[in-house]
C-alpha cells in the first residue's frame, strides 16, 4: 500500500472511531439521565462540552502538528480519544461525565483537522478532492457501526459497556503509529529553518488584514456546515413523525434513506472539486442546498419525505467532504494543520448550537419558518464563498509564506 493510501486509511478509520463515539452519546443518553436523574437540559449539556472540548482540541493539536509533526501528534489525539470514551463508562456521577467527555473531545477535535490535512499533504491538487470525501464518509460509517454497537451492547452491559468499546482505538493509534510515515512535505519545511519559526502560529491566520478576512469567511462556512447538519439531523425525524405521521420505524428508514444520500453527495461532491475547482463545486451545493431544505418543508407523503430527505442529505452534508481541502487549499504547510483544526472545530462548537435556535423556532412557529432559517445559512454561506480569493498554493514551493500564497 503506498503512502497517499496509507493516509486515507488512517484518516477514514479515525474519523470513523470519532462518529461512533459521538453517536454513542445519542443512544446512551436516555439512560444516562436516568441513571443521574437529570433533566433534559443537563443531559444535552454532555453533547456541548464535547463539543467545547473539540474546539480547544482543535487549536491545541493543531499547533502540536505543525510544530512536531502530524503522525506523531495524530496518534497522540486518538489515545486521548480513546481514554476520554473509555472513562466515560468509569463516570459515578454527571460532573464526571463532562470531565471525560471533554477528555474525548480533546482528541476528537485534533483528530479530525490532522487527518485532513495529512490527505490533503499526500495527494496532488487534481486528486485532493476526492480524496477528501473518502475521509469524510468515515463518520457516516461511523454513525452506522455505532447504532449496530448500541444495538448489541445496551442490552447486555448497559450504557458503560458501550463505552468501554473506547479502548479500540489503542489498538488503532499503535497501528497507526508503525505503519504511517510523516508527511514529506511537513518534513522539508523542517530542512527550512526561516520556516520553522511560522509552524503552529495562530497569529499566521491573522497576519494581514485579507488573510483574517479569509480565516473568518472559512470559519463562517464551516459553521453554516455544522449548523445545517446538526438542525437538520436532531430536529427532522421528530418534526416527521408529527407532521407526516411516521412511526418511529418510519424515520429511522428516513435517517438511513438520507444518511445514503449523504455518503452519494460526499463521493459526487470530492469528484466535482477535482473537475471544476473549489468554488464552483460549493457554489452549485450550497445553492442547491438553499433550494433543497426549503422545497422539502413543503413534501408530503411517504415517498417524497424518503427521497426528499435523500436529496437534502446530498447536497447539505456533501459539501462536508470538502472542508479539508478547501482549507487546506488557503494555507502553507507550516500551519496547515493549525488553520484546518482551528477553523472547522470553531464551526462544529458555533453550529453546535443550532438546535437550540431550530427547537426555538419550531416552539413559536411552524416547519416551514425552521427550513428557511436553514436556507438562509446556505444562502449566507453562498455569498460568503463568492468573497473568497483564489487561494493558490504553487506546487513547485510548499513551503511559501501564507502572503505569498493568497
Amino acid at each position: 500500500m503506498d503512502y497517499q493510501k496509507k493516509t486515507v486509511v488512517a484518516s477514514v478509520a479515525g474519523l470513523t472511531l470519532e462518529g461512533m463515539d459521538i453517536m454513542f452519546i445519542s443512544f446512551a443518553m436516555s439512560m444516562i439521565i436516568a441513571e443521574f436523574h437529570l433533566d433534559m437540559a443537563t443531559g444535552g449539556l454532555i453533547s456541548s462540552i464535547t463539543n467545547l472540548g473539540m474546539l480547544f482540541g482543535g487549536i491545541i493539536f493543531g499547533i502540536l502538528a505543525d510544530k512536531f509533526g502530524r503522525v506523531k501528534v495524530f496518534t497522540y489525539t486518538v489515545l486521548l480519544f480513546a481514554i476520554g470514551t473509555a472513562l466515560t463508562g468509569l463516570a459515578t456521577n454527571v460532573e464526571q461525565v463532562y470531565i471525560f467527555r471533554f477528555i474525548a473531545g480533546l482528541g476528537a477535535g485534533g483528530e479530525y483537522g490532522i487527518g485532513m490535512t495529512l490527505v490533503a499533504e499526500a495527494w496532488p491538487k487534481n486528486k485532493q478532492g476526492r480524496a477528501s470525501s473518502y475521509v469524510s464518509i468515515g463518520a457516516q460509517f461511523g454513525v452506522i457501526l455505532a447504532a449496530l454497537l448500541s444495538a448489541i451492547l445496551l442490552p447486555l452491559w448497559g450504557w458503560r459497556g458501550l463505552f468501554f468499546v473506547g479502548i479500540v482505538p489503542v489498538i488503532f493509534a499503535f497501528f497507526v503509529r508503525k505503519n504511517l510515515n510523516e508527511s514529506p512535505e511537513w518534513l522539508a519545511t523542517q530542512r527550512e529553518k526561516q520556516h520553522v519559526k511560522k509552524q503552529g502560529s495562530v497569529k499566521e491566520l491573522f497576519s494581514s488584514p485579507r488573510i483574517a478576512f479569509t480565516t473568518v469567511a472559512l470559519a463562517v462556512m464551516a459553521t453554516v456546515q455544522i449548523a445545517g447538519y446538526n438542525g437538520l439531523m436532531i430536529w427532522l425525524p421528530s418534526i416527521l413523525q408529527k407532521s407526516q405521521g411516521l412511526s418511529v420505524s418510519g424515520s429511522a428508514l428516513w435517517t438511513i434513506s438520507t444518511a445514503v444520500g449523504m455518503i452519494a453527495g460526499m463521493l459526487t461532491f470530492g469528484q466535482i472539486i477535482d473537475r471544476l475547482g473549489m468554488k464552483k463545486a460549493f457554489g452549485i451545493f450550497l445553492f442547491a442546498s438553499a433550494g433543497a431544505v426549503y422545497l422539502y418543508s413543503f413534501t408530503t407523503g411517504a415517498a417524497g419525505v424518503l427521497i426528499g430527505g435523500a436529496v437534502v442529505g446530498f447536497f447539505s452534508n456533501g459539501m462536508f467532504a470538502g472542508y479539508g481541502a478547501l482549507i487546506s487549499h488557503y494555507y502553507p504547510v507550516e500551519v496547515r494543520s493549525t488553520a484546518t483544526n482551528s477553523i472547522f472545530n470553531f464551526g462544529r462548537a458555533l453550529g453546535g448550537l443550532s438546535p437550540i435556535l431550530v427547537g426555538f423556532i419550531l416552539q413559536h412557529a411552524n416547519v416551514t419558518v425552521a427550513m428557511t432559517y436553514l436556507a438562509i445559512l446556505y444562502c449566507i454561506s453562498f455569498i460568503t464563498m463568492l468573497s473568497l480569493g483564489k487561494g493558490e498554493v504553487e506546487e513547485k514551493n510548499p513551503i511559501k509564506t501564507l502572503t505569498e500564497a493568497i
